[in-house]
């Protein structure tokens, strides 16, 4: 190749991608209204925003990864942690979490109902912007790594149906980042170590209310309609309402049946 076709080419390819990007940033600008619903803004997104930058919450937390890094990312928190929960929490942090205990500091920053309200109208709005799958994980907590079972294969694609389970409760599910497998590990859920033996006893209990009549119809309803049976005396739910989050929508019913086979396996 010659000097001058040398050249030709520098400046060619220079050009070509030039215009290239330019195309790119006009398009990305034009999608813009679109991928972040701005047609869902309102006026309770707006004071949420007021909020939540009235309290200094990217001091700790980031939004879309722009934010501190102290505490986790909430871009998806909503969706991941349900509002009846998120509600809760942000009136009182320490009904969920010991600072002894788990080394939980989350202060209690005596949000009005009013504010709570307003700032989830604001997350509800974040978790629904199209990030392009980001953040790459859900949130993880003390005492959520995965763990694995002896003989079980984690693999989304595994051939059994509770090796597919396991891995869709450490991964897409976000089951981990909730529940722990240790007993007595409470996170935002309960421990689910022994959750298939508990589920025996449950069934056969008078005192059960529910509809289930097998440990693996108690773990689905568990799922799908956790606000049906709510055990006496736990701190998991709020006025007759589950803290679980509406995770059966984001699954596909097989994948449900590979969580029920999972949890089934937890004795």
């Amino acid at each position: 190749m010659t000097k001058v076709s040398t050249r030709r080419f520098f400046f060619g390819g220079t050009v070509v991608f030039t215009l290239v990007f330019i195309g790119l940033t006009i398009h990305t600008h034009t999608t813009i209204a679109a991928r972040t619903h701005a047609d869902a803004i309102d006026a309770g997104v707006v004071r949420g925003l007021h909020v939540w930058a009235g309290y200094n919450c990217e001091n700790c937390h980031t939004l879309l990864g722009e934010g501190a890094y102290y505490a986790p990312d909430l871009t998806e928190v909503v969706a991941q942690r349900g509002r009846t929960y998120l509600a809760a929490f942000l009136a009182n942090p320490a009904t969920f979490y010991s600072e002894e205990r788990h080394g939980r500091l989350m202060p209690t920053l005596g949000l009005s109902g009013q504010e709570i309200d307003d700032v989830l109208d604001f997350l509800t709005w974040v978790d629904g912007i199209d990030t392009n799958g980001w953040p790459p994980r859900p949130i993880l907590v003390s005492g959520a790594a995965p763990r694995g079972l002896p003989g079980i294969e984690a693999r989304p694609d595994a051939a059994e149906p509770a090796a597919r389970g396991q891995a869709l409760f450490n991964g897409a599910g976000a089951c981990a980042s909730c529940h722990a497998l240790v007993a007595d590990v409470a996170l935002v859920g309960p421990s689910l170590a022994g959750v298939a033996s508990r589920a025996t006893a449950r069934v056969s209990d008078p005192a059960y209310s529910g509809d289930a009549g097998s440990v693996e119809a108690y773990l689905r309803e568990s799922i799908l309609a956790p606000s049906r049976y709510l055990v006496p005396g736990e701190r998991y739910s709020a006025g007759g309402i589950s803290f679980m989050p509406d995770i059966a929508g984001n699954l596909e019913p097989g994948q449900i049946d590979d969580l029920v086979a999972y949890l089934a396996t937890l004795r």
